[in-house]
């Protein structure tokens, strides 16, 4: 095991969600050095964090040392593993502190840097803040603007005036009021929580109730789905192939891929992609709606699914920011901007946590403290 002292030791950003864990590195002069993601299927176990946490050691044997530092957001508390969102916290920061040594902290929003210690009684803080990370960051580059970062599974669309985040809800609860969590995504969403009837030939048709089909079924057939963002099994656990997306889209309104030709296919699946984007719309103008100063303000893009960021911002005619661009990403750089915008949490809370250390001689004794002070893949 190598040894770094603790000027010099990296930043780890641990973005640890329901369905993944995502990884960023950066240095302590605040630049950020590569990123990664793993299939974290958490409501399986336990276990799967642990061989995620195996995996990153393995990438990074330095993120093992006892001087580097890690700094971790979450979503994962929200699986049916745990009882309720304070136990998801409880035994998510005990793993992760087990696991990464003594300069872990977690990341609280308003409250700063908890040590694990304090995260029993500041649960609260910590579950689910993730989107307020990327914000937090992204406010320190553009002064007004609307977040809006597409997952697997979510969409977060987070205003920013001024440069503070002023969204209305501070939890998943009051963000799925306000519009500015929505449970779509461009993986994992079953079809059948995208809409309830759907144009299919020129003619409106009844969707059925069942697990058929996902949205990577959708963006599979459209071409926009990146293959290496397609970590997780289709819904009937069959190939993940166009031929196999097509079956599977047809049982949503009870047909067979026989049953029209593979541009008929392609073209339902526009529709669903249609359907989506009108949702999201939707919630993108209810968050818009709050802040004049939102009127014109571009939107940042981040997700896997940041082209329907973009395909938002073309239809609102805003300007549109990668998330990448402002992490520093060449623009020549496709696939490494591919990767740092999918896991722009990850990518923020490290960004965040470095800076934060940067003003202390030696940041370890002042990070892990409330403050007010705000298969893998790679980059």
């Amino acid at each position: 095991m190598t040894t770094s002292t603790s000027a010099d030791a990296p930043v780890f950003g641990w973005d640890v969600g329901g369905a993944h864990v995502k990884v960023s590195m950066t240095t302590r002069a605040g630049v950020l050095a590569d990123v990664a993601q793993w299939a974290c299927p958490l409501w399986q176990g336990i276990a799967h964090l642990e061989r995620a946490i195996d995996g990153v050691f393995a990438r990074w044997p330095a993120a093992a040392d006892a001087s580097a530092r890690h700094a971790v957001t979450m979503t994962g508390e929200m699986v049916d593993l745990f009882a309720d969102r304070a136990e998801g916290v409880r035994m998510l920061t005990r793993v992760l502190a087990q696991r990464l040594g003594p300069r872990t902290m977690f990341f609280a929003g308003d409250a700063g840097w908890l040590a694990r210690s304090a995260c029993a009684d500041g649960w609260r803080k910590v579950a689910s803040a993730n989107w307020l990370a990327t914000a937090q960051w992204v406010a320190t580059c553009v002064s007004d603007a609307v977040l809006v970062d597409i997952g697997s599974t979510t969409t977060d669309i987070i205003p920013i005036v001024g440069g503070r985040v002023v969204a209305r809800g501070d939890n998943d609860a009051g963000r799925l009021m306000s519009g500015e969590l929505v449970y779509q995504g461009i993986v994992r969403t079953p079809l059948c929580g995208v809409a309830h009837r759907i144009a299919f030939r020129g003619e409106t048709t009844g969707v059925m109730n069942e697990w058929f089909a996902t949205t990577a079924d959708v963006y599979r057939l459209t071409g926009e789905l990146w293959a290496e963002h397609d970590q997780h099994a289709s819904a009937d656990n069959g190939p993940k192939t166009e031929a196999a997306s097509r079956a599977r889209i047809a049982r949503m309104i009870g047909r067979d891929a026989a049953d029209a030709s593979d541009a008929e296919w392609r073209r339902f699946a526009q529709s669903w992609r249609h359907e989506q984007l009108r949702t999201l719309g939707a919630n993108l103008a209810r968050v818009i709606a709050q802040d004049a100063a939102l009127a014109a303000a571009p939107i940042v893009g981040a997700g896997c699914g940041r082209f329907l960021a973009a395909a938002l911002a073309r239809q609102e005619a805003r300007g549109f920011i990668d998330f990448a661009r402002l992490a520093g990403v060449d623009d020549d750089d496709t696939t490494r901007a591919e990767w740092v915008s999918t896991c722009a949490p990850s990518v923020a809370v490290g960004l965040l946590a470095s800076r934060a250390a940067g003003g202390t001689k030696d940041a370890s004794a002042d990070e892990a403290h409330s403050s007010n002070d705000a298969s893998p893949r790679a980059a």
